[in-house]
């Protein structure tokens, strides 16, 4: 498998009027084909599971207009914060440097000096950590509880893979530490342990593709026994590759509405994800599915 993640390509089109399991809001895109139970479970971290950073997107997008602003440009804010939010959008699952070498790009395309990706994926990084430094804290403290702070009915979906002998992976675009912190203070680290993957300093060291590269090679399996979720396309897309079923999780992380976000929807789909979920408030019939048992 490649170690950079490729960009955004849809690669399905229309695919007309879709059906729900009955009663919820698991919406099937294709149907499940004679496959055995999943035994392996790859999860991303923030959209998917975790809401802690709910809200990057717009730091990301006000930091890199105010970059955009020192070049010699006489574009207005506005025109500037849709061009960032369009490619930040577009890049939206891979990891966070791969914008930064986007911001990079155009910077130079203005007649500006870029500084090093790394840079200004520090300088954002400090800006999301203020944002989010209250929602870490009130999870430390106790104040709040990690129910509060995940994609509703994910701990319940965990837990109930987990019971069923599935193995939990975790693998982020955001740096490893953090991810490890953070699912810490969702207390999930009981439920993935050691399987838990980020970014590196090194980027082209890590990829979601290496992960279910080693799950499957490790573990001597097909990758029909895998299942993976995410709210980003290079998860989906990693998965389907490999030969996985894929569950789109189309997450309303700031309203928690239980409806499906169309952007991310449409996204989802496109990459060829075989469901979409808005959330796991249906685990049980999403678990019973997937196990083919209805």
């Amino acid at each position: 498998m490649p170690e950079h993640e490729d960009d955004y390509r849809a690669v399905v089109g229309d695919v007309g009027p879709t059906a729900c399991l009955p009663g919820t809001a698991i919406e099937i895109i294709r149907p499940r084909q004679n496959r055995r139970p999943p035994r392996y479970a790859l999860f991303d971290f923030d959209g998917t599971v975790s809401l802690i950073r709910e809200g990057w997107t717009e730091v990301m997008v006000a930091m890199m207009v105010e970059v955009l602003q020192a070049t010699p440009t006489d574009e207005s804010a506005e025109t500037l914060a849709a061009v960032a939010k369009e490619f930040v959008g577009e890049l939206t699952g891979k990891q966070t440097i791969y914008q930064m070498i986007r911001l990079a790009e155009e910077v130079q395309r203005r007649g500006g000096t870029p500084e090093d990706p790394q840079h200004y994926k520090q300088r954002y990084h400090d800006r999301l950590m203020a944002r989010i430094a209250h929602r870490r804290e009130r999870l430390r403290s106790g104040e709040a509880r990690p129910e509060e702070m995940v994609v509703p009915g994910s701990l319940e979906l965990l837990r109930e893979l987990r019971g069923r002998g599935v193995r939990l992976y975790l693998a982020s675009g955001t740096d490893k530490q953090y991810v490890i912190e953070e699912a810490g203070l969702l207390g999930l680290d009981a439920l993935f342990g050691k399987h838990i993957h980020g970014a590196l300093a090194d980027y082209r060291a890590f990829s979601k593709a290496q992960v279910i590269e080693r799950i499957l090679a490790e573990n001597r399996v097909e990758a029909d026994v895998l299942v993976g979720f995410g709210d980003g396309y290079v998860e989906i897309q990693n998965v389907k590759q490999a030969g996985g079923v894929a569950v789109g999780v189309a997450s309303d992380e700031a309203g928690r509405s239980g409806r499906s976000d169309p952007w991310k929807r449409r996204r989802l789909i496109g990459i060829g994800a075989d469901l979409i979920v808005p959330d796991y408030a249906d685990w049980r019939p999403l678990v019973a599915y997937l196990f083919g048992e209805s």
